[in-house]
């Protein structure tokens, strides 16, 4: 397990189940895990999910997949803990999406 903080400062626990759910559904997903940390951190918006999760996305020029946005959907249970749900690359993001941080 290895956690990070979100950009409100709380800890996202990205557990070793998830991450082997997160790379067999998405198996590009297998060696970007550094990449997933770092956009819970440093990610260019959060975008609100559908479940009362976040969706921290950052663009990347090179994946394995090409140029995509990496999108790291997690909850914060409360101000001292909170855990990954997935993570995935799209090639756009949802415009319908409603952004509820941006830097």
């Amino acid at each position: 397990m290895v956690v990070t903080n979100s950009v409100g400062g709380v800890p996202i626990r990205l557990t070793d189940e998830r991450w082997g759910h997160i790379c067999r559904r998405h198996p590009e997903m297998e060696h970007q895990k550094g990449k997933v940390l770092e956009t819970i951190k440093s990610p260019d918006a959060i975008l609100r999910g559908d479940y009362g999760e976040k969706l921290a996305v950052r663009f990347y020029r090179t994946t394995p997949l090409t140029s995509k946005y990496l999108v790291v959907a997690y909850k914060e249970v409360g101000a001292t803990d909170g855990f990954v749900a997935t993570a995935y690359f799209a090639r756009r993001l949802a415009d319908w999406r409603e952004i509820i941080w941006k830097p």
